[in-house]
């Protein structure tokens, strides 16, 4: 299956707990941070929820 990486870009200091609980979800926790997910219709939308906070690396 596909895979998609995607890197920290942005602090989760003061946004809300679901943006934060989001970032957790992909495995994304401290600026800089890189995590490979496979590339499916939940994780793109956890995705575009932080879209902000992330860049996707390829």
């Amino acid at each position: 299956m596909a895979q998609v990486t995607v890197k920290q870009t942005g602090s989760p200091i003061r946004r809300t707990k679901d943006q934060r609980a989001t970032l957790a979800g992909l495995g994304l926790n401290k600026m800089g941070r890189v995590s490979t997910l496979e590339d499916t219709p939940s994780v793109r939308g956890m995705i575009a929820k932080v879209a902000h906070l992330i860049e996707i690396v390829d």
